[in-house]
């Protein structure tokens, strides 16, 4: 069967894998940005009677809770899929994995836009996000674990640029649709769901010519097929090749004592796994997607229309923000490709969040300051440049961090369900938010962004002493950064120091021995 791997190498085949890979990210873009246009229609509303509209197509919200639950539940599908994923994804493989999350994603896209009734849409939805969860789980697994280790988190960066760029589309087809039949047709809302269909059936149709995880291949007794494509990857003519494959067999010789232990349950208690404290990297990488959420993007993607409103914009001049907004979104993304693996993950989000919480409180101002002076139109420009402000520092930082952080701590054997964690956090961060965003505007107004902004705040402290840099190391090394049994960033990067003096590199066996489990029977949580 031909594989593009025989075709190209290196860096042409690095960017091979990760150009397809990113068109999966860019599906999962567009299907987060394109119900803020689905919800903005006036067929849409009727027909799951949450609200109405006026003549003019104006649509007036009467049900929050079923406007935010009929967007909620995918976020519980994309929870259910991680889960599914992370298992198929360890035992099928990254390519099988995703045409399986492929298929899933397309029957929930096709019930989606031939929806009639709230429960229809519901379970569309939630077939939809099963196939997305899978998809988000293993798509990123599949890019680390092909790239190099200088280079990891320069191409996840990428792939989130493609992610906007959905997200730019969604909402621009669903402002043009807007001008179809003075917005009144059903066409406005049920073609952009239709069209995600095709980004899916593409994925689909070229996954199958892409080369298997070289990692995943030596766990599975693939050793030939693995040291042929990490050959491919890194150079036939340079040892680098043969010495990753060697880093690689001896930490998959150490790991297969946890092996039967890898349960999620045991992954999240931290059960049995001693000093390689599984329970310990998966509260972080829950615990950083949820963050991620709840510091506003959430938010602002799927209710932007709703925060420009409150700062004083007509409806028309509101989509037509909320869509520039998205623009610049997209082009703040490559900032982070250059920048993630110069200053590392630890301080992109430093000043990230520093940055957004600066501009989410000035938003927050400047809107309560054009309601309470809606003659001077001046404080509610004031107030859509901060937003337009936070979403380009959120692009530079905290988009990618959450996402790439799971694809790297977590040890080869657990790796996709280590993910599945991350994706199980951000379905909990944005089916909650998504939930009680629209309940949060209509009850306190502009003061939701004064609590986006202190989430933000309080987010630099949690990194500063919780998340160990993962920056410029192998994946292989993981395991001792997080060996010290203390919770602490500086206990784990003097244990890493102590380790490393000591030659504890992957490829050396008898000293990481020490970090792979406690004894069999002892059966306690070590997180």
């Amino acid at each position: 069967m031909f594989n593009i791997a025989d075709r190209l190498e290196k860096k042409a085949l690095l960017w091979a894998i990760n150009g397809v890979a990113s068109l999966s990210i860019l599906f999962f873009g567009y299907d987060q940005g394109m119900m803020a246009g689905v919800n903005n229609s006036p067929d849409y509303v009727g027909l799951m009677k949450f609200g109405y509209f006026d003549p003019e197509g104006n649509v007036t919200v009467t049900d929050s809770t079923r406007q935010g639950g009929i967007v909620a539940i995918y976020y519980f599908g994309t929870l259910l899929g991680c889960l599914f994923g992370g298992i198929i994804g360890d035992k099928l493989g990254r390519i099988k994995s995703i045409g399986v999350g492929c298929v899933w994603a397309i029957v929930g896209a096709s019930l989606q836009c031939s929806a009639q009734n709230v429960a229809w849409m519901s379970c569309a939805r939630l077939i939809n996000g099963i196939g997305t969860g899978t998809l988000n789980c293993i798509v990123p697994v599949w890019s680390a674990e092909t790239a190099e280790f200088k280079s990891r988190g320069q191409f996840i960066a990428l792939e989130f640029t493609l992610n906007i760029f959905g997200v730019v589309i969604a909402y621009w087809l669903a402002y043009g649709l807007s001008f179809v039949d003075r917005g009144f047709s059903a066409l406005r809302w049920r073609l952009p769901i239709a069209f995600q269909i095709i980004l899916l059936f593409a994925l689909l149709t070229i996954i199958w010519i892409f080369p298997e995880s070289p990692r995943w291949l030596v766990r599975n007794g693939q050793s030939e097929d693995a040291l042929y494509i990490l050959g491919r990857l890194r150079g036939n003519e340079t040892s680098e090749a043969r010495d990753e494959f060697r880093d690689i067999l001896n930490i998959i010789e150490l790991e297969k004592e946890t092996s039967r232990r890898n349960s999620y349950v045991r992954m999240f208690f931290g059960i049995g796994s001693g000093k390689l404290h599984l329970g310990r990297r998966v509260q972080l990488v829950v615990w950083l997607q949820i963050l991620q959420e709840w510091i506003g993007i959430a938010g602002v993607t799927v209710y932007a229309p709703t925060i420009f409103s409150q700062a004083g914009f007509s409806t028309n001049k509101s989509a037509w923000l909320s869509g520039l907004n998205n623009i610049f979104y997209m082009f703040a993304t490559l900032i982070n490709v250059f920048t993630i693996d110069r200053i590392g993950r630890r301080w992109t989000l430093y000043w990230g969040a520093a940055g957004q919480g600066i501009a989410m409180f000035l938003a927050g101002g400047f809107s309560r300051l054009q309601a309470l002076h809606p003659e001077n139109s001046s404080y509610g420009a004031a107030a859509a440049s901060f937003i337009f402000v936070f979403t380009s520092i959120f692009g530079a930082t905290w988009l990618t961090v959450p996402w790439l952080y799971p694809t790297e701590v977590f040890p080869l054997e657990v790796r996709a369900r280590g993910n599945a964690y991350g994706v199980f956090g951000w379905s909990i961060g944005n089916g909650w938010l998504t939930l009680l965003c629209p309940v949060m505007f209509n009850s306190i107004g502009e003061k939701t962004l004064y609590i986006f902004a202190a989430l933000n705040v309080i987010t630099i402290p949690i990194v500063w002493a919780l998340y160990p840099e993962t920056n410029q190391r192998t994946l292989e090394e993981m395991d001792l950064l997080f060996a010290a049994d203390k919770p602490w960033v500086w206990e784990a990067e003097k244990e890493f120091a102590k380790l490393k003096a000591a030659g504890a590199d992957a490829g050396h066996g008898k000293t990481m021995g020490c970090l792979v489990v406690e004894d069999a029977g002892s059966g306690k949580a070590n997180a």
